[in-house]
Parts: structure tokens; sequence; C-alpha cells
């Protein structure tokens, strides 16, 4: 599994953008049907998946806000400057990949594709589990007794919330950090959700395909603004800090 985990870390910037991708293959069943769920089905996928993907980005907002850890990697291998374990890094190891996988996990539903939730999502959830243990075979080797006794009081995937609270109010969220680091993933994340509610919930723009396309040029031209405009104060260096 670490040698699994320490190939795919080559390509970990691919994989969100490749399974984001894969929402969009036409044709596959429904997870949720009229038959089953009645004729206003397609709320069920709507809600449930938003919900979902929105914690999954907010888990990401407060990890990166709060303390980010500095785990990029060096020659597309595991590396990392410090043993990070303030922030929600008190409550969790990989919270990132714990908002990854809620990201994805909410959008599949969103996409309400029956093979999507059934085949891909546990395949990535197989993906970053290889991913973490080859992480966690660098960090143990580096950090020693320091790592072992991090991992003894912090559960690797499911977060704790005890001291939650203390840990918001304690801590002082760095807006500047969170939208510099995340505005990629967050532009992409919005553009596929419009997407999907746009072309596979036609009942949303009571089937006219006129307004749909009206809309989607609006909303996606609206989100192009603001990325370009986020691109460029971030290289006028006004993000940093």
């Amino acid at each position: 599994m670490v040698q699994i985990g320490n190939f795919f870390f080559k390509y970990r910037n691919w994989l969100f953008i490749i399974f984001y991708g894969l929402l969009f293959v036409p044709g596959l069943p429904q997870l949720f049907t009229e038959e089953n769920f009645g004729k206003n089905y397609y709320w069920y996928p709507i809600i449930i998946g938003l919900i979902i993907t929105v914690l999954g980005q907010a888990i990401r907002g407060a990890t990166i806000g709060l303390a980010y850890i500095i785990r990029g990697g060096k020659n597309k291998k595991v590396y990392a400057e410090d043993l990070v374990t303030t922030g929600i890094f008190a409550h969790c190891r990989n919270p990132l990949y714990v908002g990854n996988i809620l990201m994805i996990t909410g959008v599949g539903i969103l996409s309400n594709s029956l093979l999507y939730v059934v085949i891909m999502i546990p395949f990535f959830l197989f993906i970053w589990q290889a991913i973490v243990l080859a992480e966690e075979n660098f960090l143990r080797n580096k950090f020693g007794e320091q790592f072992i006794n991090y991992c003894a009081r912090v559960n690797r995937w499911v977060p704790s919330l005890k001291g939650i609270s203390k840990t918001f109010s304690g801590m002082h969220f760095n807006w500047k950090r969170y939208v510099s680091k995340e505005h990629t993933t967050t532009f992409i994340w919005l553009v596929g959700i419009v997407l999907l509610l746009l072309f596979f919930y036609p009942q949303l723009t009571n089937y006219d395909s006129h307004l749909r396309n009206t809309l989607l040029i609006i909303i996606l031209a609206v989100l192009l603004v603001i990325y370009i405009f986020i691109r460029i104060i971030k290289k006028s260096g006004r993000l940093n800090g």
C-alpha cells in the first residue's frame, strides 16, 4: 500500500480533476429514481449531495485557514517540513483529504449516478488510503516518537469534535491564505456543481433550454471573473501573509 500510495502521490493533483470529469459520463443508472422516490425524486440527490460536498469544502477551508500543513512533496515524493498538530489537525490527522473525499462523494451523489457512488467513490477512497499510508510511513521515519504519540491521540480519518470550539476561538482564521491556496479548487468545484445542476436537472429550469443556457453563461462568466481577479491580486502579492 505504501508503494501504491507513493505512485499515486505523484499524480494526486490530477486525481480531483479526473474524478470530477468522470461525473459527466452520460447514460449511467440513477441512484435516485422517480419510480422509487416519487415525482420530486431529484431533490434527494441535490440536497444530500450539496450538503455533503459543501461540508467537505468547509473542512478544507477551516484546515487551510487555521493551520496549514506544508506537505506538498519534493520531486514528486512525499515530504513534510514540520509535524503540524494544531488547528483542525488536532482533531483529525488528514482533514484536507477528508474534505476531498466529502467533496467528491457529495458531487457523486449530486450527479445521481449509481455506478459512480458504488464504484468510483470506493476506488477514490482506496487511492487516498494508500497515499495516507505512504505519508504516514514518511512521517513516522522522520518524526519518530512525536508522530507515534500524535497518532495515538488523533484519528486518521474520523474527526473528533471534542474541543473544536476551543480550537476555533483560540486561533485566527487566515482569509488571505485560504483564498490564495484554495481559489483554483473552489473554482473547479463550483463550475462542476453548476454544470451538474443545470444539465442533469432540467426540472430546475422548467425544461427550458434557453433559460438553462442563459443561466450557464451568466454564472460561469461571474465565476471566471472572480477567479481571474483573485489570480491578479495573488500575483500582486496582496494575498501574502
